[in-house]
Parts: C-alpha cells; sequence; structure tokens
C-alpha cells in the first residue's frame, strides 16, 4: 500500500479529526508540516492553489478538504468501520456551524495583540472578510449559549444511543467532526469549555474517551519528501462517474472546481470523475508530472472551465 502522507500543522483543528482516524484505523503515516498562513510553496505545487489544511497526499493523488480524505481512508481501511449513522452530516455541522460558533467564544476571549498582524491578515483573505477581533470579542459572550446549546445536543445524542459513542459501540468520523471543536476550543481555553459543559457529564467522558484513541503511527518527513514522491508517481486511485451528475461534465472535459464557503480558490484541470461522493480533476504541474485533485462533492462547486 503507498504511503499516506498528511500535510498539516500539530494545532489544525481540521487536521485533528484526520489523525484520529488514523488512531482508530492504527494506520502508519507520513507527516509534512506546513505553515499556517501563506504562502505555502511546497503545498500549492501539490493542490494548484488550493491553501487550506489539512491536504492528504497519496502518491500522485491529492485529497483537498477532511471530508474526503476521510472518506477515502475509510474506503482503504474499512476496518474498524468508522462512517457509521449519519457520520459525514455531522461533519458537514461541525466544520460548519458549530466551528462558526467556537472560533468568537474563542478568539473572543484573547488579548489585543496577542495574536500576530500577519495571521490577522492571511485569515482576512482567506475569508475575504475583516478577522475582527474587536468584534468577536463583542460577540464572545453571546456566542457560548449557542455553542452550548449544540453541546446539548451531544450530550442528549449520547444519553439516547445505547453506547459510549455518538452512535451507539463504536467510534465514528462523526465523533472525530463533533470533538475538534472541544479540542480547538479546550487546548487554549479549557476552563471555558468546562464552565460551558457544566451538567453535561456525557459530554466531558465521552472527550476523554476520544482523545485518548491516539494519532496512529507518525513518521515525520520533509516537504521536499513528499514534493519527490508525487514527482515518481502517477495517479492511481480510481472511482466511478456517475452519468446521471448534474453538472452534465463528462470525463476528459475542462472543469473546474473551488469551495462554496471560504478559500475559494479556483482549481482547473480536466475532469476524471464525479460522482456523490466527490469530484476529481487532473491537472498538470510542470515539476511534478500529472496529478489527481479529489475534493468533496459537498462543499465544493464543479463548473466547466
Amino acid at each position: 500500500m503507498t504511503d499516506i502522507i498528511l500535510h498539516h500543522y500539530d494545532v489544525s483543528p481540521f487536521s485533528e479529526k484526520v489523525r484520529l482516524l488514523f488512531g482508530l484505523k492504527k494506520l502508519a503515516w507520513k507527516s509534512v508540516i506546513q505553515p499556517v498562513i501563506m504562502p505555502k510553496p511546497d503545498l500549492i505545487p501539490l493542490t494548484g492553489g488550493y491553501r487550506k489544511i489539512p491536504v492528504m497526499q497519496i502518491g500522485a493523488d491529492v485529497f483537498c478538504d477532511s471530508q474526503v480524505i476521510m472518506a477515502e481512508i475509510e474506503r482503504r481501511a474499512p476496518e474498524p468501520k468508522a462512517s457509521l449513522g449519519p457520520s459525514f452530516a455531522i461533519n458537514l455541522w461541525a466544520d460548519r456551524l458549530f466551528f462558526q460558533t467556537t472560533i468568537p467564544v474563542l478568539f473572543g476571549q484573547m488579548e489585543e495583540g496577542q495574536l500576530d498582524p500577519a495571521f490577522i491578515e492571511d485569515r482576512t483573505k482567506l475569508s475575504g472578510q475583516p478577522f475582527n477581533i474587536a468584534a468577536m470579542k463583542a460577540a464572545s459572550g453571546l456566542m457560548k449559549g449557542p455553542w452550548r446549546a449544540q453541546c446539548a445536543w451531544l450530550e442528549q445524542a449520547l444519553a439516547t444511543s445505547g453506547g459510549d459513542w455518538l452512535f451507539g459501540n463504536a467510534p465514528s468520523i462523526g465523533d472525530f467532526s463533533a470533538y475538534m471543536n472541544f479540542w480547538f476550543l479546550g487546548g487554549a481555553q479549557p476552563a471555558t469549555v468546562d464552565a460551558l459543559l457544566d451538567g453535561m457529564p456525557l459530554v466531558q467522558a465521552w472527550r476523554k474517551r476520544v482523545a485518548a484513541i491516539g494519532h496512529g503511527q507518525r513518521t515525520n518527513i520533509t516537504p521536499a519528501d513528499a514534493l519527490a514522491v508525487a514527482k515518481a508517481s502517477e495517479p492511481a486511485i480510481t472511482v466511478p462517474h456517475d452519468p446521471n451528475d448534474p453538472s452534465g461534465i463528462q470525463p476528459g472535459e475542462a472543469a473546474v472546481v473551488m469551495a462554496d464557503d471560504y478559500g475559494r480558490d479556483p482549481l482547473g484541470g480536466k475532469l476524471v470523475a464525479a460522482n456523490q461522493d466527490r469530484v476529481i480533476i487532473e491537472r498538470s504541474d510542470p515539476n511534478l508530472g500529472r496529478l489527481h485533485l479529489h475534493v468533496p462533492r459537498m462543499g465544493f462547486i464543479l463548473m466547466r472551465a
């Protein structure tokens, strides 16, 4: 089996979901630490412009966004099964609605000057709107109520699941996705999380169980090592094309995909396949050769070039 390479950084909450899935599957994987902010000169050649983290690389197949990364890990290593219940629906909620309340609660409690101005400028460019710490500070108290309300949904789910996990007796992608927000906020503001979870003992115990899963077997390599792997490889992962895909774009046609929320850098190339799970675009890099970019079908827009 070709090595799994994860491009990430250690404080990335979206990467934590993937690292936990490695732990559940007891997988060995290669770690490449990428910069938190642009420029990312050793990532962009692989992705053609996609700058968000995490990115997973398997040879010359490059997976952008944690949703398609986790789906591919599940496909390659199906046991123990992790796509239990509506796991990917939970993942989308955790990535968007829950995370959108986590951000102001977290950053709104930071002191003026605590964040590097370069980070603020980078996140402003990424989101297309001001990364306004003063506004977050004003909203932080207001957003604690919605944040706690979403925690209560998890408390109810655990109370009725019949087991220690959201969907019963086994951990899932849904557990890891929801946990991401506790990990991110709790890493910087542990007292805040404990206060907001007062009266929710099931969630508190569940958090400890998720954390205990670990990250599998990690080996650190350099970005240059990862680029050399891509250069020496050919795309090798295939999925069927859905002839009824609403885009009407056929394999071999020029196409563009882009995220539908933020970081909307267009990724262009030739369509390889599009189905309910993912879109694959083929592109060529002058130094790396042919690459296949895999993105989720949900959360990305597919258009003719």
